[in-house]
């Protein structure tokens, strides 16, 4: 049996949202397995236990480039310590200019990118001078580059912490914005249900098995109920299965069919999604760095 430490158990607690006792018992269940403890506790307690899945920490901004004709776009994320720098001119420029670079010489990946001119040098030295400047670290963390089948439309919400990129055939210039907006307020995880990992679907079905088997439902009916549960969740992360947030009357996948068009892929950026943020007590640092300089 596994040793349960307090700080498994405070792990636990900050990833589910679960009761601290809630949390031990779980773990001693699992022998101290914090995938399987956060499945019993989703068995026990529902999906409050998925809190960390969508928490979002880090500082920085999403950009976007398209070009003139809609056909080639990138969408990056580039990270800063704080929103502060987050909203600095420079700062922000440096991302454009880094999505811009992504759309019309496709580099195979961040290092590639680094690498390329920039100003006076490159991506890189351009960064690090900026990072000399302003005295905080920034980094280059992740983009995307799609040559549209058919025609390319974008979204930037929530002060460039949410961004959209996606390819539509047909349709028209509502219905790209539309869908666009769509994606930054519901947050599919894929297009349909062949997006979706295995794991998730299994993980799905295991937990509504249990379920059903702690309320009493007979064995029989079990196969049934998570296969009900699997089909409802995709409803709720697929985009085609999504309900239009501007009508909750009719799918994405049915408008799509009264404009005949269809959604070739999309991609959605969460500034710091799955980056744990340090939490610092500003109280306490400016109290540490008094002593320290007393005592010199």
């Amino acid at each position: 049996m596994a040793a349960i430490t307090a700080s498994m158990v405070g792990e636990l607690r900050a990833k589910t949202d679960a009761p601290m006792m809630e949390c031990k018992k779980a773990l001693t269940e699992a022998d101290g397995d914090m995938a399987k403890a956060e499945e019993i506790l989703r068995v026990k307690l529902g999906n409050k236990a998925s809190k960390a899945a969508t928490r979002v920490a880090a500082e920085g901004i999403v950009s976007i480039f398209i070009s003139g004709d809609g056909k080639t776009g990138a969408i990056i994320e580039v990270n800063s310590e704080t929103d502060f720098v987050a909203k600095n001119d420079e700062f922000i420029q440096l991302a454009k200019d880094c999505a811009e670079l992504v759309a019309t010489r496709n580099p195979a990946d961040v290092a590639a990118l680094s690498a390329l001119p920039m100003g006076e040098g490159t991506v890189e030295s351009t960064r690090t001078a900026l990072v000399g400047k302003i005295g905080e670290n920034m980094s280059i963390r992740r983009f995307a580059r799609i040559e549209a089948k058919g025609k390319l439309y974008a979204y930037i919400h929530g002060g460039a912490k949410i961004g959209v990129l996606l390819d539509v055939v047909g349709g028209d210039e509502q219905l790209g914005k539309d869908l666009a907006m769509h994606i930054a307020a519901s947050k599919p995880k894929a297009l349909d249900a062949s997006g979706i990992a295995a794991e998730l679907l299994d993980t799905e079905r295991r937990i509504a098995i249990e379920k059903a088997r702690e309320a009493g439902k007979p064995e029989a009916m079990l196969d049934k109920i998570a296969e009900g549960t699997v089909q409802k969740y995709l409803k709720e992360v697929t985009l085609l299965g999504q309900v239009f947030v501007k009508n909750d009357k009719q799918t994405i996948e049915q408008l799509l069919k009264t404009k005949s068009a269809s959604v070739s892929s999309f991609t959605l950026y969460m500034v710091g999604e799955g980056i744990e943020k340090k939490v610092t007590d500003f109280a306490a640092e400016v109290a540490a760095q008094a002593a320290a300089a007393a005592q010199k």
